[in-house]
């Protein structure tokens, strides 16, 4: 058997290429839509693939089990399971069989064995795999999102990125359950192998480690103390308190892959923009991405555009702050523009237009900074009372520590926000060291706001000068 781990760093997104040697067959389990990893993959090692499988309706990315299936004839494997809300739709001209508990996918010496584990959403399905020519019993389990190394899946995303009310606790009741009757039952020796890492917002606490066994997650994982007194109420607190903060974008990914998407069928291929083309498409609506660096975009930017920096965040920040509605230009290297639109088809924001390499030629007037001021310049406006101070992290991270009185929005929902941001004084935005800061400056200038100022170094700055802090949660906000 060739077992293949494809991991992508920017999502922390973990698919599997799974192949019997011996009949020349491969299964590819929660691919993402830039499929060309699989073909090769495939290509390598001399293999057809035949089969297409997910663990359930992904809300952090853009699924590209419809993609791959269409490349290569495979035939889609999907989940049966869950309520009529979340059953695959759109499947008209794939060979699909759609699969429940106990259900077998065979290719060769490999078997799958469906495994229905609700919680972090009701359809989810896990695969034990087991390598019929080596082993008489699995020894893997792709968990998609069921179990993590260290933690578990979040079954609140379908109430807090999809809308349904009333869906967080049961989830996390059935997440006690999945793990009760369908993850402790297994032997010790079963590798764990999850659909994501440490960073995804899919869970709250996961290993930067690729997989797990069994045996491990019952000793070490936080959630096994409760699971062995048979604590389910603890358990459900426990689960859900600390999670996350999740992406907008959420909402949409779990609609499209639900629904399906368009068929890439290739890359898309961004133009360079001359001046020209650029100043039409920017007077036709559309957005314009800068993905330079915080410090280059404080120094001259163009009015209306976005500062997401390329890295390996650059797709999530990009889910939180840019619109599907409109095209979109990218200001970006040659060279970076093909990973840039990679990302940003991971998520399925594929009205990319154009790009333009730098600001020479293209820039018209004077170009907007973003005035910074150091830790002391901002406790001199802070005690004066001269400055609100917008605190864009994550609210765990400002229940542990803040600057008194600062105001917490978290960066990615700065824009669903305005109305509670003044705009008749100063504000003083900052971060943990100034790069998310950075973004949130750059939507709120594009929404019209001015007088903004960033905090160079954040509040790791602030506290390395001995200034105040405090703890505890920040004041609600209606639209938080």
């Amino acid at each position: 058997m060739l077992f293949k781990h494809i991991y992508e760093e920017g999502l922390a997104q973990g698919s599997y290429f799974i192949g019997c040697q011996s009949q020349g067959t491969a299964i590819v389990v929660d691919p993402r839509r830039d499929i060309q990893v699989y073909l090769e993959e495939a290509r390598k090692n001399g293999m057809k693939i035949a089969a297409v499988a997910e663990t359930h309706i992904h809300a952090d990315y853009l699924s590209g089990a419809r993609e791959l299936a269409k490349a290569t004839g495979a035939r889609l494997y999907l989940s049966d399971e869950g309520d009529e809300n979340w059953k695959y739709k759109g499947l008209e001209g794939f060979d699909y069989q759609l699969v429940r508990d106990g259900d077998q996918i065979k290719l060769g010496n490999i078997t799958l064995t469906v495994v229905h584990t609700p919680g972090h959403t009701p359809e989810h399905i896990s695969f034990l795999v087991q390598d019929g020519a080596a082993a008489s019993e699995p020894g893997f389990f792709l968990t998609g999102d069921f179990v993590f190394v260290g933690d578990v899946g979040r079954p609140d995303l379908l109430e807090e990125a999809a809308g349904i009310k009333g869906t967080a606790e049961p989830g996390a009741r059935r997440m006690f359950k999945s793990l009760k009757e369908k993850f402790l039952t297994l032997p010790d020796y079963v590798q764990v192998w999850p659909g994501h890492g440490a960073g995804s917002a899919c869970g709250k606490g996961l290993g930067a480690v690729a997989s797990t066994t069994v045996g491990y997650e019952r000793r070490f994982a936080w959630w096994a103390d409760y699971l062995q007194k048979g604590d389910e109420e603890g358990f459900v607190k426990a689960l859900l308190s600390g999670q996350p903060e999740a992406p907008y974008y959420f909402a949409q990914m779990k609609r499209l892959n639900r629904d399906g998407m368009p068929i890439l069928g290739q890359l898309p291929q961004p133009q360079l923009l001359t001046p020209e083309q650029f100043q039409r498409r920017l007077s036709e609506g559309a957005l314009l991405v800068d993905t330079r660096d915080k410090l280059a975009f404080a120094g001259g930017h163009l009015r209306g555009a976005i500062n997401i920096p390329g890295g390996k965040s650059f797709s999530t920040w990009a889910g939180w702050l840019l619109p599907y509605e409109r095209d979109l230009i990218l200001l970006a290297s040659p060279e970076q523009v093909g990973e840039r639109v990679r990302q940003l088809i991971r998520i399925g924001l594929d009205r990319v237009v154009g790009y333009i390499p730098s600001l020479e030629g293209y820039a018209q007037g004077e170009l907007e900074t973003v005035p910074q001021v150091s830790a002391a310049q901002a406790k001199a406006m802070w005690e004066k009372g001269e400055a609100t101070i917008l605190d864009v992290r994550g609210a765990d991270e400002y229940l542990a520590g803040h600057i008194p009185g600062a105001l917490n929005i978290h960066a990615g929902r700065v824009m669903n926000n305005l109305q509670h941001i003044p705009q008749d004084r100063p504000v003083v935005v900052h971060c943990l060291g100034g790069d998310r800061s950075s973004t949130a400056i750059s939507a709120l200038m594009s929404a019209g706001f001015s007088n903004l100022f960033n905090l160079t170094g954040g509040i790791r700055a602030w506290q390395q000068e001995g200034f105040p802090v405090e703890k505890g949660p920040a004041r609600e906000l209606a639209s938080v």
